[in-house]
């Protein structure tokens, strides 16, 4: 997941940037670090000293500030991405919830799981520093968003979570695309006029995908 957040300091104590913290409203910031405070804040430390708190609703996404320098391939997937009545594999945990929010919101179910393991590991109390939570690790703006009492939840986690996504592809048109503003955030795909070049986000649609889509994927793209 996207919130790893234990920044680090540079050889003369300046924190550095190591992060980038993702608004709402488009806009990036650079941070040395990020955790949450209370229950709706969350507290980016600045590069060059200092620090901000802002509210947990405001952030679409905090990831790792670190690009791949020779971007390899993503994989280009021919699997069909609405729902079809596809079947999930035998084992599959939550495999009614997931199979249920899939459908409303037009999803492959296989889709949909190859997004949980790859962000939470079926975990539904799974939490990250920043404040993404449940099973499709949910950040507070899109669980509050939604009106959601809790992110925790497994159904109600996979409903929102599949609302989101569904949105993102109609906004998108592409599953890449989609799968990695899920990740990265709205802005960075915006800006970047595509899949953005950060290690983590990359290495996240690689993990889907190959979960998603192991037999039908293209050379690559991005």
């Amino acid at each position: 997941m996207a919130a790893t957040v234990l920044g680090l300091v540079g050889a003369q104590g300046v924190a550095r940037a190591q992060y980038l913290a993702v608004f709402v409203d488009g806009r990036l910031l650079k941070v040395a670090a990020a955790r949450v405070v209370g229950a709706t804040e969350i507290r980016l430390e600045l590069p060059g000293g200092g620090a901000i708190e802002v509210p947990l609703s405001r952030l679409d996404r905090v990831i790792a500030d670190e690009v791949e320098a020779k971007p390899a391939p993503i994989p280009v997937p021919s699997c069909r991405f609405d729902y079809a009545g596809q079947a999930l594999p035998p084992g599959t945990p939550f495999a009614e919830q997931i199979e249920s929010a899939s459908r409303g919101a037009n999803l492959s179910p296989r889709l949909v799981a190859a997004v949980v393991a790859a962000e939470s590991g079926f975990k539904p109390w799974a939490v990250s520093r920043v404040g993404a939570a449940g099973l499709m690790q949910l950040m507070p703006s899109v669980w509050l968003g939604q009106g959601l009492a809790t992110p925790y939840e497994p159904g109600a986690n996979l409903k929102a979570g599949c609302r989101h996504l569904r949105g993102l592809l109609d906004r998108f048109g592409e599953l890449t695309l989609a799968l990695a503003a899920y990740n990265a955030g709205v802005a960075t795909v915006v800006k970047g006029g595509g899949v953005p070049p950060y290690r983590e986000t990359r290495d996240f649609l690689r993990r889907v995908l190959a979960r998603y889509c192991p037999e039908r994927s293209g050379p690559g793209s991005g």
